[in-house]
């Protein structure tokens, strides 16, 4: 009975709307013309939206210059996006990785050449420097973990004596106070302060 009554419910639906629909025939298609029509312009204008918004974030990087008092007053998170940015300024696709258990690597990217950059950011405020454990860690994950063709350091501090002398014996890269002043505020690309070859194609820097 309950089963009857429920079908016979629905079909009355169904009747109705089939009543209403044929009512609207002439002008049904109208409707569903100007709906799709609003539909469709309210896509491209968003569409539109985001690639504006795209062009607009490529020009600011092609710009991007970072003073030093700029990178000290960053957070160490906003340092990692920074190190990502000035990245993507270069040429090279990078994402930005850190968090909790990252396994030494902070931003990956990738560049015209296909060569994986990965990169680890210690940010200080106190002029500190990088020990040679930091570069222990980078070396042992970077290719391994990480895929990486070139692992780098990258600091707005200093690093010590030992850990610069271990990672140019060992292939992990280093950018102290220095170099990041020529990378971040003078324009010069990454593979220039590293002493890397130049991409074949994309942009390489000032």
């Amino acid at each position: 009975m309950a089963a009857a009554i429920v079908l016979g419910v629905l079909g009355l639906a169904l009747r109705r709307l089939a009543r209403f629909l044929q009512e609207l025939g002439p002008y049904l298609w109208p409707v569903i013309f100007v709906t799709s029509g609003c539909a469709a312009a309210v896509y491209c204008s968003r569409l539109a939206r985001r690639r504006a918004a795209r062009r607009e974030r490529a020009r600011r990087l092609e710009r991007l210059r970072m003073p030093l008092y700029e990178v000290d007053a960053l957070s160490p998170g906003q340092f990692e996006l920074a190190i990502r940015d000035l990245m993507a300024r270069d040429g090279i696709s990078a994402r930005h990785v850190g968090r909790r258990g990252d396994q030494a690597a902070d931003v990956i990217g990738r560049d015209t050449d296909g060569r994986v950059i990965v990169a680890q950011c210690k940010h200080t405020m106190f002029g500190g420097r990088v020990g040679s454990h930091v570069m222990y860690e980078v070396n042992g994950t970077a290719t391994p973990v990480h895929g990486a063709d070139v692992a780098v350091v990258v600091t707005n501090g200093g690093f010590t004596r030992d850990a610069r002398s271990w990672g140019d014996r060992n292939g992990v890269h280093w950018i102290d106070r220095e170099r990041l002043r020529a990378w971040a505020e003078e324009g010069r690309s990454l593979h220039q302060v590293l002493g890397l070859a130049t991409p074949a194609s994309g942009r390489t820097g000032a």
